[in-house]
Parts: C-alpha cells; structure tokens; sequence
C-alpha cells in the first residue's frame, strides 16, 4: 500500500503538468514562454529553499547546478522551442518519449535493469499519447525535433542522475526541490532576455496564472516528482509520464469544448493502461530485488549464526 500511494502521489506532478496549456493560453501573456519559464521556477526555488532553511553545501553548489540545469535549466527552453516549431502533437510525441531515454541511462548508470514488458510498456504508452496528439495536417521540422529530442535526453538524465546522486545526509526533498528550481531559474534568465526582451506588464490574469504555475504547477509537482524519484526506481517514475499530455487532452476537451474523436478515445485508454501496466511491471521488479536482498540477508544471518555457536558444517 505505502508503494501504490507513493505512486499516486507520484503521479499528481505530470498530471499537473498537463494543466500547462490551458493556464498558458487562457491567463499568460502570449509569446513570453521563457519568461513564464523563470516565473516558474526562480520564485518556487526561492521559496522552497526559504521554508526549508538549508542552502547547498560543498560539492552540492555544482551538483545542484547540474540537476537544476538538465531538469529545468535546459528542458523548458528546449521544451518551448520545440513547442513553437511543431505542432503540439508532435511535440507531446516526443516527450512521451522520455521514458524511453530513462530506461537506456537506469540501466547504465543505476544498474536498473528494465524488464521486457516495462520497454514494451513505455513503447506502448508513446503509441497511445501518439493516437491522441497527433493529427493529419502535423509537419516536421528538423530544428524543432532536435529540440524536442534533446529536451526528452536532458529531463531524462536530470531524473536518472537525480536517483544516481540522491540527496546529502539530513537534507529532504523540498530543499532538494528549491536548489534545483533555483539554478535551473537562473539559467534560464539570460536566454530569456536575449530572445524575449523586457518582462512583459502583467494583468490580474497573469498574475493568477503565474501564482497557480509557480505553486501548484513547479513548487508541488517537482517537489512530488522528487520526492518520488526518491523512494521509487527512476523508471517507475518516468513511466508516469505520458499522464501529462493525456491530462492535457481531457483538460482540452472539458474545458475549451475540444472535441475527442474514437481513435483518440482508444488512444487515452492505450496510453493509461500501458503507465498502470508499466507500474505494475516496476512494482514486480522491486518485489524480486527485494526478495533477493532478503535471501541473501539470510544466509549471512545463518552462516553468523553458525559461527557464534561453534557449529561449522563441513
């Protein structure tokens, strides 16, 4: 149970990332993207890193740096600029298939060895979001799709070297939260000024949405999204993933009257059940470890055992 609620909980962030289009679209100024990006996550680092009371230490400036630059940093200006080049639909595609770089870059560098059904799982979800997004009239760009590829490689990478470095002794998730919200802000502040000029005036609407963005939207769901990365496998997390676009369609359809054809209908469902398949396969995994550390527990308990009583089998 404590798993299935980790998960769930796990789960609010890319869901409440789904919410992004709509806030962006219905409250924020137009054509500002990378400035809605530092309006996410410099105020949310700063006051995450306020409540938690504990500025990095040591060699966590730099490593905090790093996280905070391929998880926010470098992914919303990627994200943004894939976003402007292709079609929407094209663009979720190819962040669906993050997972996907999460599993090569586990099994390298955590030794999280993705079963079958987990690769076939991730493949699975990307076809679903794919029926969901993606339309007829969809055209390719070369630039937007480096971008967006890249974006995918950067979050993905920021997510497995997050569960590589893990957190200093003493030091919880929302500081951990509020360090890399806060170098990956800083970041992106330059490239901001240099491509989109002078902050725009900003209006009672705005204002809303970048409140909702800044406390809802990055605050909380990063600092799930951390905190998940935490207690589950980087794969298990990431497969969460395609939650974000499928949330984004619902939110499209509820709210802005988008209607929902069949094929997109059967692509939800093909996209949810392949994240709960997925779960599922992570949960089994962790079951096997888990069981093969306790086995082995075991045995060095009875071969102590052994040798305290003076009774060694021959």
């Amino acid at each position: 149970m404590k798993r299935v609620a980790t998960v769930a909980l796990t789960a609010l962030a890319p869901i409440s990332w789904g919410s992004t289009y709509f806030v962006a679209s219905e409250l924020l100024p137009p054509d500002r993207p990378l400035f809605t990006g530092v309006m996410r996550a410099l105020p949310a680092g700063l006051l995450l890193t306020a409540l938690s009371r504990t500025i990095p230490k040591g060699e966590w400036w730099w490593k905090s740096a790093v996280l905070g630059t391929l998880n926010i940093g470098a992914f919303f200006p990627l994200l943004f600029l894939s976003a402007y080049r292709l079609p929407g639909g094209v663009a979720a595609v190819l962040g669906s298939a993050g997972p996907l770089f999460v599993v090569g870059l586990a099994a390298l560098l955590l030794g999280e060895r993705a079963s079958v059904r987990t690769v076939l799982a991730a493949i699975v979800a990307a076809f679903g979001v794919s029926m969901v997004v993606l339309t007829a009239e969809a055209k390719l760009d070369a630039i937007g799709i480096i971008a967006g590829v890249v974006s995918s490689a950067s979050m993905g990478a920021g997510t497995v070297m997050t569960k590589r470095w893990g957190r200093p002794e003493g030091v919880g998730p929302l500081a951990m939260t509020g360090w890399q919200l806060t170098a990956g802000g800083l970041v992106i502040i330059p490239v901001a000024a240099l491509v989109e000029g002078a902050p725009p005036a900003l209006d009672g609407h705005a204002m809303l949405g970048y409140g909702y963005m800044m406390l809802i939207n990055t605050g909380t769901a990063y600092w799930l999204w951390f905190r998940g990365i935490g207690q589950l496998s980087a794969t298990s997390v990431t497969l969460l993933g395609p939650l974000s676009p499928l949330t984004a369609a619902v939110i499209g359809w509820a709210a802005l009257g988008q209607a929902l054809s069949p094929v997109q209908l059967a692509g939800m469902a093909i996209a949810f059940g392949a994240t709960v398949a997925g779960q599922l396969s992570a949960a089994r995994s962790a079951r096997a470890a888990e069981g093969s550390f306790s086995s082995t527990e075991e045995i060095n308990q009875n071969i102590s055992m052994d040798l305290t009583d003076g009774k060694v089998r021959r």
